[in-house]
């Protein structure tokens, strides 16, 4: 179980591409790599701390208002996030402006503690916590990395592509550095990879494998 909670996000459950979840901040930081890199970090960090909370906690959490304290715990992971990288990074902490705060709402983060950790211990929680978090990293770098690169001509700042001068080679899209295109790039992405493995497709009518197997957890 350890190690399919640890693997399994990566591809077969992937937070983004087959359950559509933390979309918004996938969409707005993905102009380039850097903070896409550091934005992927952070939500890993938030995941692994709440899920090891959530999971410590679960058995004296008031059902009434275990939301509440679930929420309470996100938050202050996300404020120690916010302010170490307002100390020591301010350049990318202003590139992802109110992106670092919005970590409190990514469904992400509240559905790993809701569905995994507030019915597994510790260390299982801890691995679906790194796991949904490097899932979620994956596309992030994938994008970032596309858009950079074809849309900028340059990774992490560093130039790989230069207009040509008579006219013909390849030129950097700056299409691709407009919000609709991470859009249409993680669409692609997803179409991609049910077209890939075909058993994560849903049937029609039906639910997918991967559906079952979240909901028999």
């Amino acid at each position: 179980m350890s190690r399919k909670s640890l693997f399994d996000p990566l591809l077969d459950q992937n937070p983004v591409a087959l359950q559509v979840l933390g979309v918004c901040s996938a969409l707005a930081v993905t102009r380039e790599l850097q903070p896409a890199l550091v934005m992927a970090l952070a939500v890993t960090c938030v995941l692994a701390y709440t899920n090891v909370a959530v999971s410590l906690l679960r058995r004296v959490m008031p059902r009434s208002i275990r939301l509440v304290l679930e929420v309470t715990l996100i938050a202050s992971a996300v404020i120690v996030v916010d302010e170490i990288l307002k100390a020591y990074s301010p350049e990318t902490s202003r590139v992802l402006t109110v992106f670092v705060g919005l970590i409190v709402t990514n469904c992400i983060v509240l559905g790993r503690a809701e569905a995994f950790a507030m019915h597994n211990r510790v260390w299982p929680s801890l691995l679906d916590g790194i796991g949904n978090g490097l899932g979620y990293a994956l596309v992030l770098i994938l994008v970032a990395a596309c858009r950079e690169l074809l849309g900028a001509g340059s990774i992490l700042g560093q130039v790989l592509i230069t207009p040509p001068s008579n006219g013909s080679g390849l030129v950097p899209n700056r299409l691709l550095q407009q919000p609709a295109s991470a859009f249409l790039l993680i669409a692609a992405l997803i179409w991609g990879l049910r077209s890939w493995r075909t058993h994560l497709a849903e049937p029609p009518g039906g639910t997918a494998p991967w559906q079952r197997q979240e909901r028999g957890r």
